[in-house]
């Protein structure tokens, strides 16, 4: 635990403790030049499309929280003995720690992207914004609930079967409320692909989704693909990976300002992007990771080039092209360090259309602090029949 800081416990804000600092500079149009190989193509974007508004506030560093020793440990073992399989849609490897830390391919970045530590029970409301450039908002409300049984503490498993179970129930738009989705998601996308069914309250019943993952659109308006989740999720087949190397940028980190009960999304949603004052970046080590897609295969995105922190593989920033090769989105991931749970977690998340000017947050929990870690769920509660009986 920080020195200074009263954490009242699990489904309680996380305090700030760096709440005292003042930016060591802000980042504006007028200066961007000076600073400009340390950002990237989607943060320039934006500090011209909005000269006048349109900040990034720069902090001091701080690499204060790190893997427990278990961790360090099991990371060493991977480092001799982990593997790919499948062309890269699975792996074998030890849960607990990156599976491969000295990355030598692009496919094993996006692994230790995929499985960068996190908590194994969460639940809580997210509140989701769809905010247009004329200032009008689409809100989205979902209760959402994920398991990870190979995340237990001090459990220790190989990169096997399930990797996580997750429950979805949307409370708005009004259109959607009381549709649940279950679903699984394992280690081996070749050998099983991820898993989905929905209930639909006007029907009763429970289906399985076709397919749920890739680039279905996400959340109100569809401003999001469900694989824009933490920059990039689920099976890697449709794109070849490349590591573009390692450098330092400046990116959002630390982000406990941002979540904190007494920020109100009135001050935090404002046109055009999020209010600067709630945003805090930091000058980190960062590896740098393309996608291209591959011949014969669809998505809306044709390149992505994902930002990495370098020491716990979390993706805090995305630059998005379409099909001709422009820029059409650009992803931030706010993360924060939850003390008790030793491990990041991922919060407010923002993504920006830059042809029509709306943005859409997710994952906002300023009215309501997730529960982490608390257990009390088994894989029972994540079956279709389950979504049913809830449903009903």
């Amino acid at each position: 635990m920080p020195p200074g800081v009263n954490y009242k416990g699990t489904g309680n804000t996380y305090p700030d403790p760096y709440a005292n600092e003042k930016p060591l500079v802000v980042i504006t149009a007028k200066n961007m030049q000076s600073y400009a190989d340390k950002l990237s193509e989607g943060q320039k974007t934006l500090l011209k499309k909005y000269p006048d508004t349109f900040q990034i506030p720069v902090y001091p560093t701080h690499r204060d929280f790190g893997y427990v020793s278990a961790a360090c440990k099991i990371a060493k073992e991977n480092a001799v003995k982990a593997e790919l399989e499948g062309g890269g849609a699975g792996l074998n490897a030890i849960n607990g720690a990156p599976p491969f830390p000295i990355p030598k391919s692009g496919l094993e970045l996006l692994w230790n992207h995929q499985l960068a530590s996190t908590v194994y029970t969460y639940r809580g409301l997210q509140d989701q914004a769809v905010v247009y450039p004329n200032g009008e908002i689409a809100w989205g409300r979902v209760r959402f609930e994920v398991l990870s049984p190979a995340l237990v503490p001090n459990a220790q498993s190989k990169t096997d079967g399930v990797y996580a179970h997750f429950k979805v129930r949307t409370l708005l738009p009004e259109r959607q409320k009381g549709e649940i989705i279950v679903g699984e998601e394992y280690y081996n996308h070749q050998k099983t692909p991820r898993v989905g069914y929905m209930y639909n309250p006007g029907t009763r019943r429970v289906r399985q989704l076709p397919a749920y993952g890739f680039d279905m659109p996400q959340g109100p308006g569809g401003f999001r693909t469900i694989d824009d989740d933490r920059l990039f999720n689920g099976s890697p087949e449709r794109y070849d990976w490349k590591i573009l190397g390692k450098k330092e940028m400046i990116v959002p980190w630390n982000a406990y300002r941002i979540q904190q009960a007494s920020v109100k999304y009135a001050d935090l949603l404002k046109p055009n992007h999020v209010n600067p004052d709630y945003m805090r970046y930091e000058l980190r080590r960062v590896w740098v990771l393309e996608a291209k897609l591959k011949d014969g295969f669809r998505h809306q995105y044709g390149r992505r080039v994902m930002y990495l922190d370098e020491d716990s593989w979390n993706g805090m920033m995305a630059d998005n092209y379409d099909m001709r090769g422009q820029l059409w989105r650009f992803a931030m991931v706010n993360y924060f360090y939850a003390y008790d749970a030793s491990s990041y977690v991922n919060t407010t998340s923002i993504y920006h259309d830059l042809n029509s000017g709306a943005y859409m947050t997710d994952k906002m929990t300023n009215e309501q602090a997730p529960v982490i870690n608390a257990g009390g769920v088994t894989p029972a509660n994540f079956t279709p029949d389950s979504a049913r009986m809830e449903g009903l």
